[in-house]
């Protein structure tokens, strides 16, 4: 298995550098992050990105987008893996911009070991989660003492019950801490029918907070028994960050 350790490198590091760019906020992405995207040749870009830093970018950067919208336009992950290859087997400094961090749920590893694969330098550049960072800019912390003593992470992209399925749905509802959902918008009724028949409380509080951290973010407060219904009733539309746990109460 090729060396998965990683370090930052000097400014004027040549290979592919993946970017963690924030939860949306042209403010939130780290310093180094900046100095590595105004220091491209080339960008790949993907729709959760800050697309206001970009704008900013030299006319002779070039930008390559690689969006992957749900229920439309996809570019598979091997296409993005040999793109960036072939950018920086070019002689470019090319970065891998993203939203959040490149590894959770970013599937930034897999572009990792691709390039490592090929024997190109790569270094990452973590980012703010939005798993953490939505929330709190919502009002909600993801954990408080003498509430909470732990918070959980969850992909809902593949419903509970699914062959794909690599949650321990029974096991999650059994935890008394936070749970923050990623990618959950579509199976967010599944997934509450699935807690609430292992044993979570129906009136547990839930938040649901889409477009975070843009000018856009809609806040959606409901509990775990009415949570499918409310996202459908209030038309919330991915991406959205859901959190489940009395912690939402404290933000009310």
């Amino acid at each position: 298995m090729p060396d998965a350790t990683i370090r930052l490198e000097p400014a004027d590091f040549r290979g592919v550098t993946l970017v963690g760019g924030g939860p949306g906020d042209p403010d939130l992405i780290t310093v180094a992050g900046l100095k590595a995207l105004f220091g491209a040749d080339v960008v790949v870009t993907d729709r959760l990105a800050p697309r206001e830093l970009l704008a900013q970018l030299s006319p002779t950067v070039q930008l390559i987008d690689v969006a992957k919208v749900p229920r439309s336009r996809f570019t598979a992950q091997e296409d993005i893996n040999r793109i960036l290859i072939e950018q920086a087997q070019a002689g470019k400094k090319v970065v891998r911009l993203k939203g959040g961090d490149n590894y959770v749920f970013g599937r930034g590893f897999e572009e990792v070991l691709a390039l490592q694969e090929a024997g190109i330098p790569v270094r990452v550049i973590p980012g703010l989660s939005s798993s953490i960072s939505v929330p709190a800019l919502a009002g909600i912390p993801v954990t408080h003492r003498g509430v909470v003593h732990e918070f959980t992470v969850l992909s809902g992209h593949i419903p509970p019950g699914h062959a794909d399925s690599l949650v321990n749905w029974d096991a999650v509802a059994a935890m008394r801490g936070t749970l923050v959902l990623l990618m959950a918008v579509e199976n967010a009724g599944a997934i509450a029918g699935a807690l609430i028949a292992a044993g979570r409380d129906e009136a547990q509080p839930v938040a649901v907070v889409a477009d975070g951290a843009l000018p856009t973010q809609q806040v959606v407060r409901t509990t775990l028994g009415r949570l499918g219904e409310d996202i459908v009733a209030q038309g919330v539309n991915p991406p959205a960050i859901i959190v489940i746990g009395d912690v939402v109460a404290l933000g009310d």
